[in-house]
């Protein structure tokens, strides 16, 4: 016998679970079944793929039995097994398993994240919040020896050889005084119904059950046990069979939460190629939706037998938020990555899912707005991911996309946008930033409010690179409004008078500025701001230069902006009238450091700026 030490944070993570989720503890038998029906999963594949384990005799199920006097439940299957190796592994190394992570979310708000406890991977510590001990009882298939795992959840476990009849696990609890709930036929079934009612491998509870004579007095009692699950792959049936009741438990079950799906997705498709796919659009985004390593949500099973759970390439990476199944019938049992990269059947399957959950999301949107506001609220960054990276889907793409507007609460299309122009407007104006609230309150929107156009206000950091890439939407161009020269689009004809009264001032400003700008030039765009900051038509904007760097590329630095000043404003004004040189350089250095700031860039040295500004007010 060996006795090994969890790494490190098992004590922290083991507190957290048994204490804070206390309230939850029913989940353990989730976790517990749901990994037992992964090791079947493992076990079922390979028997049919692959010759070293197709002759092993194979009929998968998960067994449950317990025994109120022993105070004892365990939970068994015949699937994969672990060796040695894997129980040091998947048991002793929980780091592996995204401890930080789970610790990170958890939280405070325990209690109301207990669904968080399975997409971790440590669901297997759940049952110490039932259990005083754990002891694991498993073989490898292909393997003679079995091993015994236990441990108290205390800091250490043991591993020793011990002995199995067959292939597979099995999780023995000693319950605690909490736990003892849980050695009850009905509150079992109960749970199973409830968490793993679609589990695709019968769950066989075992139990004793009293016996009676006629008059109602026991006579005995007899060994008894029943499939206490449906089983059923409820993507193969006819969508008509099945009620929203059953979509949504099966839902809650693959996606692990307790929301209602926002939408449901059901397809069978027969043909040249059969195949049936289930999706469903989350209520709320996955918390790893923006992490590199996201896991995806979507299974992809073969004649029912489950092939992977972690491919990233069944559909674009756009659409990761999908939970749900994919069930072919024409993809052979040993499909691989590399296969599934290039395999023509593949292809069109994805294809045709993507075609097909757009055409309901724009079905969503135009069917049900406030609903789809609500889809646009979690994953509209995602449809401008794919309105970049997807061109064979652009225009039902542009039809999904979503923005913020100068003229109406919430989200707009590009279509409501077109509806909306004044006659005459060729174009569809739109203004990034870092922020919907900054962007509101830009000097660069004064113009626009002025000449009644509607602004689309885009503070996502990827639309720098996805709004310009659009072009057009139908007759209209996209233009910036942070560009040189946009005042030009509403025939504003240039003060030449005035421009040549500001013209001391404005050389003044440029004298002042030196490099730090590209140029400095009197302005018709503001009406209550004194200075705003544009750039170049040809010239990367701020927000586009900060997300370069964001990405390690600094090539941008040079760069500069255009400071555009407003002759009518009293600050220029004065400066027009001032022959003190020192007030000229405060005054130009404040001009270009406030539209900065608006436009949430960051000063190069802010104790200068503040300096500048003190003198400004002091005089």
């Amino acid at each position: 016998m060996a006795t090994h030490q969890f790494q490190t944070e098992v004590n922290q993570l083991l507190d957290l679970i048994i204490h804070s989720l206390y309230s939850h503890r029913e989940v353990f038998l989730r976790e517990l079944v749901s990994n037992a029906s992964d090791a079947v999963d493992k076990l079922k594949y390979l028997n049919l793929s692959d010759e070293r384990y197709k002759s092993l005799s194979f009929e998968p199920r998960i067994d449950i039995s317990f025994d109120r006097e022993a105070k004892t439940l365990t939970v068994g299957d015949n699937g994969i097994g672990m060796s040695e190796a894997d129980l040091v592994d998947s048991l002793g190394t929980i780091a592996r398993s995204g401890t930080k992570e789970f610790l990170s979310h958890l939280g405070d708000d325990a209690r109301k994240n207990s669904n968080l406890i399975g997409r971790f991977g440590v669901g297997f510590y759940s049952a110490f919040m039932v259990s005083e001990k754990i002891e694991v009882i498993t073989r490898k298939a292909g393997e003679d020896a079995a091993w015994l795992w236990k441990s108290d959840g205390k800091g250490s476990y043991e591993i020793e050889e011990s002995a199995r009849d067959g292939q597979g696990t099995t999780v023995l609890l000693r319950l605690n005084d909490e736990g003892l709930e849980y050695a009850n036929r009905w509150r079992l079934e109960e749970l199973v119904r409830k968490y793993s009612n679609h589990i695709a491998y019968p769950i066989i509870l075992h139990f004793v059950e009293d016996e009676y004579d006629d008059k109602g007095k026991k006579k005995g009692s007899k060994a008894k046990d029943e499939r206490i699950n449906s089983a059923a792959a409820l993507w193969t049936r006819p969508k008509s069979e099945l009620t929203e009741a059953d979509y949504v438990d099966f839902y809650k079950n693959i996606a692990d939460t307790e929301e209602d799906p926002l939408l449901t997705i059901h397809t069978r498709a027969e043909g040249t190629i059969e195949y049936s796919t289930l999706f469903f659009v989350p209520s709320k985004a996955p918390f790893d939706i923006f992490h590199a390593d996201y896991r995806p949500g979507v299974k992809l099973y073969v004649h029912r037998v489950f092939i992977t759970d972690d491919e990233k390439e069944l559909l674009p990476t756009y659409l990761r938020f999908l939970r749900g199944v994919i069930d072919s019938e024409d993809l052979p049992l040993n499909v691989s990555r590399e296969i599934l990269q290039q395999n023509r059947v593949m292809t069109n399957i994805r294809n045709a899912s993507v075609k097909k959950v757009l055409s309901e999301l724009k079905d969503l949107s135009t069917r049900d707005p406030d609903r789809y506001g609500k889809f646009a609220d979690e994953f509209n960054r995602l449809i401008k991911e794919g309105l970049y990276s997807d061109y064979g889907n652009r225009e039902t793409l542009l039809e999904l996309v979503r923005f913020k507007s100068t003229a109406v609460d919430g989200w707009t299309s590009l279509a409501d946008y077109g509806i909306r122009v004044k006659d005459g407007q060729k174009a569809i104006y739109y203004l990034t930033g870092d922020s919907e609230e900054r962007l509101r309150k830009s000097p660069l929107l004064e113009m626009y409010r002025k000449e009644g156009i509607e602004v689309l206000l885009c503070s996502d950091e990827i639309d720098e690179i996805v709004v310009p890439s659009i072009g057009k939407f139908g007759v209209f161009e996209l233009k910036a409004a942070n560009r040189a020269g946009a005042e030009d689009d509403f025939g504003t004809a240039k003060d030449e008078a005035k421009e040549k009264e500001y013209k001391p001032v404005v050389d003044k400003i440029r004298k002042a500025l030196g490099e730090r700008v590209k140029d400095v030039r009197l302005t018709s765009r503001l009406t209550e701001s004194p200075s705003c900051i544009v750039m170049d038509a040809d010239d990367p904007s701020l927000q586009f230069q900060q997300l370069m760097k964001a990405m390690g590329r600094e090539g941008m630095a040079g760069i500069k902006p255009i400071l555009e000043v407003n002759g009518d404003h009293a600050i220029v004004k004065r400066m027009a009238l001032s022959d003190d040189d020192r007030l000229a350089e405060d005054t130009a250095f404040v001009l270009l450091g406030q539209a900065l700031l608006v436009e949430g860039a960051q000063l190069e040295d802010p104790a200068d700026f503040v300096a500048r500004l003190n003198r400004l007010l002091a005089s």
